[in-house]
């Protein structure tokens, strides 16, 4: 390693305080969740607004596809190396920068003319997030005392949760009410009143020894950024042309490359070796196949609620809370379920009931469906999803060394985020080469096999987990499930190292 890329002398981990020195708790709570809230908010804040969007900037259905995925894109390729630049270069620091970024996109995005604009503003807005997003851990770990731990990130986990149950309705709210340039002007005051607090109110903190793996960072995010692309151009320009032919065939290379540098790396953003491990590998891959068809649908039902059935963008958030809000509910049963029986139970219980509930909305959907007939289907989606956060976040923490959680979660998050991606391309995909925007019918006939793909990729989540570990097997190794899982199960990336 390069003299550039060593820890600073005299820079070393801030202790956590003692309750009498430091910022206070209150402070950094405040600050990180709402932060945190900030970030996650914009995951599907968009969704509710994209037919305003459409009539108001125009654009083909890849170019709403890139609205929301420009963002997650960036944001889950970035998310581990920008925990390695805060640790590196120093968290409270990196904060603000992330804080800065996100905000000044957010006042881009809301002042966009065109569509091209408004995708821009976006991904620069999930460079922002990845920054920002898990330094708010590592802010408010050092900041409160450890027996408080838990209490604190409970609190921010809750705040994040509240996000992606209120980001339909609260995207649908501001486009109806008010205009859709007001979904991104909203961070603009949040923000600058963050930046000062977070300034004077949060601790400064290094991690020893922090490294930055610039290459894996660039191998990553080039080769997922072609796979997307080509996916969202297939519809537009076909599979064989020369564009998507060489989005794949680049990408994939890329990947490749990425993992191979994952082997062979003295200290790679992701090591190859934990994927060895059994339920860590099976992990990840549930993760990423929940996402591919949990994100792919509600972008694509969001669209539905309004260009089909006629409800207004607040009628539309409102309508899918028994999805998006039934975490809420559900997750605390989810979280004593899982510690009678186990987390891998649960978790494949909850894809198979996400499963059920999109092969249902399939089955009902039509150009003519009441809402009784769809609630069904959106109350068993929405028990599947909650059955399925917590435990399998305890399944990822369990499955590896304590050494190891802080990489772990951050691999875990990013491969959400790029399921995230990967879902509404594919589905979309899916939904523009057998329908479109053309008519309610047109729009029916894309959805239903759409939906049924959802489906059938959240079933393969379901074969995925029950490929974890058993309790009995964990047991045998001398290791208990999630041992760790109530500290660090709100963790999305403590570090890159």
């Amino acid at each position: 390693m390069s003299t550039a890329e060593q820890q600073p002398q005299g820079r070393t981990e801030a202790p956590a305080p003692d309750g009498k020195k430091g910022p206070g708790l209150g402070w950094a709570l405040v600050i990180t969740s709402v932060a945190g809230f900030m970030a996650a908010l914009d995951n599907l804040v968009v969704t509710t607004a994209l037919p305003s969007i459409r009539k108001s900037l125009g654009g083909a259905l890849s170019d709403l596809e890139w609205t929301v995925s420009a963002y997650t894109l960036t944001f889950a390729v970035l998310l581990m190396f920008g925990a390695a630049l805060g640790d590196r270069f120093g968290r409270r620091r990196l904060f603000l920068v992330g804080i800065t970024i996100f905000t000044g996109a957010s006042a881009a995005a809301a002042l966009s003319s065109g569509i091209d604009a408004l995708i821009a503003a976006r991904a620069l807005q999930g460079v922002g997030g990845a920054i920002m997003m898990p330094l708010t851990l590592t802010l408010l770990t050092a900041a409160v005392p450890k027996e408080k731990r838990g209490m604190a990130y409970g609190i921010w986990g809750a705040a994040n949760g509240l996000a992606v149950a209120c980001g339909p309705l609260i995207g649908g709210s501001l486009t109806q009410h008010i205009s859709w340039h007001w979904i991104f002007w909203l961070n603009v005051p949040i923000g600058l009143a963050l930046l000062p607090l977070a300034r004077l109110k949060l601790r400064e903190s290094y991690a020893p020894d922090a490294r930055l793996d610039f290459r894996g960072t660039v191998l990553i995010s080039l080769g997922l950024f072609g796979i997307v692309y080509a996916l969202v151009s297939a519809n537009d320009h076909g599979w064989s042309s020369a564009r998507v032919l060489a989005g794949l065939i680049g990408g994939g290379i890329l990947v490749a490359a990425f993992v191979r540098h994952g082997f062979t790396a003295k200290r790679p953003m992701v090591p190859m070796r934990m994927f060895a491990n059994r339920g860590f590998a099976a992990t990840n891959a549930t993760n990423m196949l929940m996402f591919i068809g949990m994100f792919g649908s509600i972008f694509l039902l969001s669209q539905f609620l309004q260009t089909v059935v006629g409800y207004g963008p607040t009628e539309a958030g409102l309508r899918m809370l028994p999805w998006t809000g039934m975490p809420m509910i559900v997750s605390p049963f989810a979280g004593y379920l899982a510690d009678r029986i186990g987390g891998r139970v649960v978790v494949a219980t909850g894809l198979a009931f996400q499963a059920i509930g999109l092969g249902w909305y399939a089955s009902v959907v039509s150009t003519d469906v009441s809402y009784a007939a769809q609630l069904p289907a959106l109350i068993i989606s929405g028990v599947g999803m909650a059955l399925f956060f917590a435990p399998a976040t305890t399944l990822m923490m369990g499955a590896v060394k304590e050494s190891e959680q802080g990489i772990a979660s951050g691999t875990s998050n990013s491969l959400r985020e790029v399921g995230g991606a990967l879902g509404i391309a594919m589905l979309s995909t899916i939904f523009s080469s057998h329908g479109g925007y053309q008519s309610p019918t047109a729009f029916v006939n894309g959805i239903t096999p759409a939906l049924w793909v959802g489906a059938s990729v959240l079933a393969l989540g379901m074969v995925a987990a029950l490929c974890n570990p058993t309790r009995r097997a964990l047991a045998a190794k001398g290791g208990a499930p999630g041992a760790e899982g109530p500290r660090d199960a709100a963790e999305p990336a403590l570090s890159a190292r």
